[in-house]
Formats: structure tokens, sequence, C-alpha cells
């Protein structure tokens, strides 16, 4: 399975971080390897969509469903049938230095053990890569509330 995780703080509010995670239709604009995002359903705080991503010459399609649990979670699986197992889970809370901090746990593992192999090769470094787009798209979205 590829597990990655990473953490940072951010000079912004946590509520509005949460905001722009939320934002899955955004994805494409500003994550790595993010081709398609596009919400199929919202009830409440669970949310469907379809999306897209490609890493080299791999490209997945899959369905995920998301419990958003503003403003401090949020949790996306996915139960299509080339998982295995599929979770994202982002958090955000307020930093005693100031601004927030967020973190991002990626597990993926794929049913086809060749694209497992393929996504473990390509992407060891995926939450921290993810992390630092949505850093940059904070900075374009955002003002800072403190902290650095």
């Amino acid at each position: 399975m590829l597990s990655t995780q990473a953490e940072r703080r951010l000079p912004y509010d946590g509520t509005a971080l949460f905001d722009l995670a939320a934002d899955v239709e955004g994805y494409p604009f500003f994550l790595p390897g993010w081709i398609e995002a596009r919400i199929e359903r919202r009830d409440g705080e669970r949310c469907e969509a379809m999306q897209s991503v490609g890493f080299g010459p791999m490209r997945l399609r899959f369905r995920t469903q998301a419990l958003l649990r503003r403003p401090t979670r949020i949790e996306i699986t996915s139960d299509d049938a080339q998982f295995r197992h599929l979770n994202f889970t982002w958090r955000f809370e307020a930093s005693p230095a100031g601004g927030s901090r967020v973190a991002l746990l990626l597990e993926i593992e794929l049913r086809s053990r060749f694209l497992q192999r393929s996504l473990e090769l390509m992407a060891p470094t995926a939450a921290s890569d993810i992390l630092r787009a949505f850093e940059g798209h904070a900075r374009q979205r955002l003002q800072p509330t403190g902290g650095s």
C-alpha cells in the first residue's frame, strides 16, 4: 500500500483552508496529476464525486465519497473496484503560533499489482506534493491571518 503523509503550518484561517480543500471541483486547477473532479451529489456533510488522475502514463478514473466535518476534517474514500483501499484524510487545526496546521494522509492500494507498483514508483511523495500545491493555491486565494 502506498501510504504517505505530510503536515504544514500555513498562515491562514483553518475554516478557509477547509473550504479550499472541500472544493473538489477546483482540484484540477492546482493539484498535480488531477485531470477531472466533478461533484455528482451533495447531501449535508456527504459528497460524491467522479475524479480522474494521471501519473506518467497511468490514468485512473474513480468515484469518491467524502465526509466533510467542517471545519476540522475531510475523509475521502472510494469503493471503486480498482481499489483495495483508498483513503485521503485532511485535518485542519489552529496553530498556537498563528495560522493553521494542515495535515494530509494518503493511503492507496490498487487491485492491479502492476499499477500499484507503478504508483509507488511515480508518487512516493504524493502527500507532500499535494500539500505544497495546496499551499500555493491558498497563497493565491486567501489573506494571511498569522503564522509563517
